[in-house]
């Protein structure tokens, strides 16, 4: 994150909500085997969503998607990424060392709910936006856009509702 005076981040507790939700129709759909949700009164297919099982396939994803053209086009600006471990399970978190920005995500097998593409997603929208409030519109509008792009844009819309129903801006 940038430098400077702390910047309260009010909205953090509603993104983490919204995310919570997204998770849960992702894993409810995979129990039932298939990808398509009826969501808020809309059909529609979700994308598969990638797991890791390590800190280097985390690493592997995040160049992958940090090497796509429509990202580096829409956030030129975005410089290295490393993914590291985190010895605690119950928070993965960004952090900025220098010019490179770094994810820190638990590796423990209690810590499997990180090692999902949504979490890394969310992430990366931190090194993408580098926002002040680190949950701030500008943050939401990054991950909405990044998520859209790489997973495509019904989880793009889905993000989008859920935000809005949780009083996201």
């Amino acid at each position: 994150m940038s430098d400077g005076p702390p910047v309260r981040d009010t909205q953090r507790a509603k993104v983490y909500a919204a995310e919570v939700f997204v998770r849960t129709l992702f894993d409810r759909a995979a129990e039932r085997g298939s990808g398509d949700v009826d969501f808020f009164g809309t059909r529609l297919t979700l994308p598969p969503e990638a797991r890791f099982g390590s800190v280097a396939a985390v690493q592997r994803y995040v160049d992958d998607v940090l090497s796509l053209p429509s990202v580096r086009d829409r956030w030129p600006d975005g410089g290295p990424l490393g993914v590291r471990a985190r010895r605690g399970v119950t928070a993965a978190h960004y952090e900025k060392l220098g010019e490179t920005g770094v994810i820190a995500v638990p590796d423990q097998r209690s810590g499997d709910w990180a090692m999902r593409e949504l979490v890394v997603l969310h992430e990366i929208a931190h090194h993408l936006s580098d926002a002040r409030p680190p949950h701030g519109p500008h943050f939401v509008a990054t991950m909405g856009a990044l998520a859209e792009i790489v997973m495509g844009p019904e989880l793009g819309y889905v993000l989008r509702v859920v935000f809005a129903k949780e009083g996201v801006r």
